[in-house]
């Protein structure tokens, strides 16, 4: 069921999205999104005390009563398991190849043994046994800084995992905090009171009292890693099996009548694509006033899974003032792991109607000259790259040109399909130059590395008129625009899959090739992961059972987009 609810969300993301065009302006309407920024400047700015800091939070009239505070009584103590067993709870395995059950919505508190400041982070838990799981921690993360530094010291790490409670809870463990900046202030500051705070049973580390269920632990980390994964993960794609450390449980405590909460993520948009969009609003203050206070607004489109695209609308001062702009997002934070940035001065244009986008600022883009290259830090999920956690990105800088550059025409006459079907390799094409988008996208079985076939294709054109060439591989469905700027996202690596070439009347083009990559073809080393789809079982379940489950009208799943494209 939750892969239709959340995936097409036949009910609570239509009204997530009746809502959301109200809820994307409410910065224009509630100055709170801007106190709440200059509240996690005041926070995060270098002090030499976490008492200066304090003193600088207790002059702001609003924030003075929003510090966590300490108790002795908790309702997430009501029950205690001194002799812990996980499967007590209903872990899931949510999609057909993951590498076991695992808890999705996990809060995690683990503390830096050196300073003693909280980090509060989600790091999915695969379940090994009934008092042993997996710490997914990625190493750009604070956790697994944590664990680097208490592997210094050869002590254990004390971790305590909670789940439920107030929600933003949640909410503040996915936010894109500075590093020193506790959760539970910004946890308070949002709910206007104070998070009130227990010690564990069995560690030395604090949680919120009204949580539903906590689970206190141990990672040792002079111990051996375990092999975790793989696991559907939010870039709808199975994430691989790596190693990572082992979390012991030492105790559960629990509310009575706890809720168990969990949550599944796969191709977008799933409930992960709104609390990005929730954070790409809160966060823009702090990024004009920490980053880069030219921009005007930024957009993260769900098809980008939060990092491999983002829309920057800037004022735009100087020569090369985009390039300012993309090197001050690739050197700060999350944004340094954005792959595609795209850069616009037009202060009209709205960056959320993609099709507006696209139509205006590929008018005077010229991919020779418009096109930036850098390498650096990439998500762990990211499968493209050559390297893990390593890779290129891209930058387009869509603004006006103080020295206006030639343009090139938009040809509404062409026939594409006489010309494809020169080519047996091309399955499928979808030309956009009749929405005025000079972008084409080629379905292509693939015999041959994208380039080499490029050479032949390129010979028999005397004038290209697109701007943009993508190639995608042919059991992907070219019509669907959504999916196929997801797929091209997640499956390319900028600096190897894509190149620039001109006509003969020295028109350049950009040509992406976002095919799965093979050792036999690319010499591509890394493992290449399967897309995340449900089996015919559940799918065949669910749809014998949809009208019982009285969720209004019948959904076919999505996962049958992919299984009839093969």
């Amino acid at each position: 069921i939750s892969e239709r609810e959340v995936n097409m969300n036949p009910i609570a993301t239509i009204k997530i999205k009746e809502m959301y065009p109200k809820a994307k302006d409410m910065r224009k309407h509630y100055k709170e999104f801007d106190d709440l920024n200059d509240f996690i400047l005041q926070i995060s700015s270098p002090k030499e005390t976490l008492s200066d800091k304090l003193t600088t939070i207790s002059q702001i009239k609003k924030l003075a009563n929003i510090l966590p505070k300490h108790t002795k009584k908790a309702e997430c103590q009501q029950v205690i398991q001194l002799n812990p067993d996980i499967n007590i709870f209903p872990i899931l395995k949510c999609w057909p190849n993951d590498g076991g059950r695992f808890i999705t919505l996990p809060v995690v508190h683990t503390k830096d043994p050196n300073t003693g400041i909280r980090n509060v982070g989600m790091y999915r838990m695969q379940v090994f046994g009934k008092n042993l799981t997996g710490m997914h921690w990625h190493k750009h993360k604070v956790g697994a800084r944590h664990y680097t530094e208490y592997k210094k010291l050869n002590r254990k790490m004390p971790v305590a995992v909670i789940l439920g409670g107030d929600p933003v809870y949640t909410y503040c463990a996915t936010a894109p905090l500075p590093d020193n900046v506790d959760e539970y202030l910004l946890a308070g500051y949002l709910r206007q009171k104070p998070v009130k705070l227990v010690k564990c049973i069995t560690q030395d580390i604090e949680v919120p009292a009204d949580a539903d269920i906590v689970i206190e632990g141990y990672i040792d980390p002079q111990e051996d890693l375990i092999f975790e994964g793989p696991f559907g993960d939010h870039t709808g794609f199975y994430s691989l099996p790596d190693y990572y450390p082992r979390f012991h449980i030492t105790c559960i405590t629990h509310r009575k009548n706890a809720v168990y909460p969990a949550t599944l993520v796969g191709v977008p948009p799933q409930e992960d694509a709104y609390i990005a969009k929730a954070t790409e609003r809160i966060f823009l203050p702090l990024l004009q006033k920490s980053i880069a206070p030219e921009i005007i607004d930024f957009n993260l489109p769900e098809a980008g899974v939060a990092h491999n695209f983002t829309i920057v609308k800037i004022k735009n001062q100087y020569e090369g003032h985009a390039q300012k702009v993309m090197n001050a997002f690739w050197g700060n934070g999350q944004m340094s792991l954005n792959k595609c940035l795209f850069i616009t001065d037009d202060e009209k244009i709205n960056i959320e109607d993609y099709e507006e986008f696209a139509r205006k600022v590929l008018k005077n883009f010229n991919p020779k000259q418009d096109i930036f290259y850098t390498k650096g830090p990439i998500d762990v999920l990211d499968h493209a790259a050559e390297k893990f956690t390593y890779g290129s990105k891209i930058g387009f800088d869509f603004t006006q040109k103080f020295k206006q550059t030639s343009s090139v025409s938009v040809f509404q006459d062409v026939d594409i399909q006489s010309f494809v079907a020169n080519f047996d390799e091309i399955t499928d094409f979808y030309s956009l130059l009749e929405k005025q988008i000079p972008i084409l996208i080629l379905a292509i079985q693939k015999k041959e590395k994208i380039a080499t076939f490029f050479e032949k294709f390129i010979k028999k054109i005397d004038v290209i008129p697109f701007k943009i060439i993508i190639f995608v591989d042919n059991d992907i469905n070219i019509q669907n625009l959504y999916i196929t700027a997801w797929i091209t996202g997640n499956n390319i690596d900028p600096m190897r899959d894509t190149f620039i070439v001109e006509d003969n009347k020295k028109q350049s083009c950009l040509i992406v090739d976002a095919t799965k990559k093979t050792k036999e073809i690319d010499n591509f080393q890394r493992e290449w992961p399967e897309i995340t789809i449900m089996n015919d079982e559940i799918i065949k379940k669910i749809d014998k059972n949809w009208d019982k489950l009285k969720i209004g009208n019948f959904v076919e799943s999505p996962s049958l987009m992919f299984k009839k494209s093969k």
